[in-house]
């Protein structure tokens, strides 16, 4: 029984965030540039008949690659699998799925990055020519055998960009970049939203939010739905500032945006390397997080408000970063 009180908890929420995603390119706020050259890809791919080229979106997670590529599949009038690059085990998975697409679909392989060489290989060919090229056999028995496939579109979405393979990166006709989101932005995101969960924000509850959601509109959608938590409880009509202010602190979320890890990653870098430069190697294991977690996660926030340096020898605080710790 709590199995399955469990499965329909996490389908709730599941279908909570998924109202949350713009249903257009119109609701879709932020990234003008990426959603301008995506938005001529799509009419260009209608007018002629043919499967729209292949994409790949880049950029920290929680910034709207996902949902973009829903909204594609929706104008295009496709249908969209979503897959996950470390979920491909074996060349035959992801030949499973090729093989089961048909005209036109959109194949979305978040963390593309993390799919082995092995399996990307079959890629090659089956995004410059649809064709499938599988090697049958060893040693001089060995052929390869080839099969069609029914035109598509591949959408790759990685956090690091740079960990690409040079033949798969090429293979993209178009490399669009994400970054993070100005307050002013994340504010009408967190608006339109707000109305979606029934939940009343006055402006400046909106920006409090905006301010601290690390330029991340998954960070604010997580934290607009908590303060809609803590105003029901309360059983309040709308939410005002004080009561975003008492549950981001419920959060633990300070007003840089920083959570309880990112304040480790400070001040383990203050306490124990005195500031730094210290690896990163070094610092996952102090921390005892993964090096990819940290790298992907934490890191690129943290050096986009130039709260930490990347230097030769390693991470190193910044002078703001220790004026931070102090004060915390």
């Amino acid at each position: 029984m709590e199995r399955i009180v469990a499965a329909q908890s996490s389908e709730l929420d599941r279908d909570v965030e998924s109202g949350l995603r713009p249903k257009n390119f119109d609701e879709y706020l932020g990234q003008e540039k990426v959603v301008a050259n995506i938005s001529v890809m799509v009419e260009s791919a209608k007018i002629r008949g043919a499967a729209m080229d292949h994409v790949l979106l880049s950029g920290p997670p929680g910034l709207g690659k996902t949902s973009l590529a829903m909204l594609i599949a929706g104008a295009l009038g496709s249908e969209m699998h979503l897959i996950s690059g470390p979920a491909i085990e074996k060349k035959g998975d992801l030949a499973a799925v090729l093989t089961n697409l048909k005209p036109r679909d959109v194949l979305f392989i978040d963390e593309i990055h993390r799919m082995h060489i092995s399996v990307e290989e079959i890629l090659y060919s089956a995004m410059e020519d649809f064709r499938l090229d599988i090697l049958i056999g060893q040693g001089a028995s060995a052929r390869t055998m080839q099969i069609d496939l029914l035109p598509f579109t591949l959408i790759g979405a990685t956090t690091r960009s740079g960990l690409l393979s040079n033949p798969l990166r090429d293979r993209f006709m178009a490399h669009l970049s994400f970054d993070f989101y100005p307050s002013d932005v994340l504010a009408k995101i967190i608006s339109a939203n707000a109305t979606k969960l029934n939940l009343g924000l006055d402006h400046e509850s909106k920006f409090e939010i905006a301010r601290r959601s690390r330029g991340t509109p998954r960070i604010a959608n997580r934290i607009l739905r908590r303060v809609r938590d803590y105003v029901l409880v309360n059983k309040k009509k709308q939410a005002e500032l004080v009561d975003v202010k008492k549950a981001l602190q419920l959060m633990d979320i300070d007003e840089l945006g920083l959570d309880t890890m990112d304040r480790k990653i400070l001040t383990v870098m203050k306490q124990i390397y005195s500031g730094g430069p210290v690896g990163i190697e070094a610092l996952s294991a102090t921390l005892g997080e993964d090096k990819q977690t940290i790298e992907e996660v934490y890191e690129p926030y943290l050096l986009k408000q130039g709260l930490i340096l990347r230097t030769p020898r390693g991470r190193q605080l910044s002078d703001e970063a220790l004026r931070h710790i102090q004060n915390d």
